[in-house]
């Protein structure tokens, strides 16, 4: 039994150190205060890991900026005020959707765009087949397939 029972303890043990980091525990004054820093953490990408937003990342750089945001939001800080302070810092990058301006029309106009040509391309077609299969024989395809059906007729 005593033999389980450090087994069981080493397993914890190994489960504790595999997660790595430590846990942060942040006190907020409202529920919503909370959802918005969980929100805000959640859409900015930390600048050192790859494809890695800074509430999932363990690195030094994101446990800063998750600090940065928290502070900002006790200060009364608005949504809008702490990512502008994040792009001026580190740049456009640091936002997973970025924000629609002049230079990023494109990106965001683009998927839209192909989907609209997709879909006249697709009507196209549709029309084209349709009247290729309305289209009547004209006198030269109309004898042929006369002549075609009697030889089969006098097989």
């Amino acid at each position: 039994m005593a033999v389980i029972r450090l087994l069981f303890v080493m397993l914890l043990l190994a489960a504790g150190m595999a997660h790595g980091g430590a846990v942060e525990v942040r006190e907020f004054s409202n529920p919503v205060l909370e959802q918005r820093y969980q929100s805000l953490t959640a859409s900015m990408r930390c600048p050192k890991c790859q494809n890695q937003a800074i509430d999932d990342s363990d690195s030094p750089i994101s446990k800063d900026m998750r600090e940065r945001v928290y502070a900002m939001l006790q200060d009364g800080r608005s949504d809008i005020e702490i990512r502008n302070h994040m792009v001026q810092r580190f740049g456009d990058y640091v936002l997973y959707n970025p924000r629609l301006e002049g230079r990023t029309y494109l990106l965001w106009g683009l998927p839209a765009a192909l989907v609209v040509a997709g879909g006249i391309l697709v009507m196209l077609l549709v029309r084209a087949r349709r009247n290729a299969s309305v289209r009547a024989l004209d006198d030269n395809e109309r004898r042929r397939l006369e002549s075609l059906i009697n030889r089969g007729n006098d097989q």
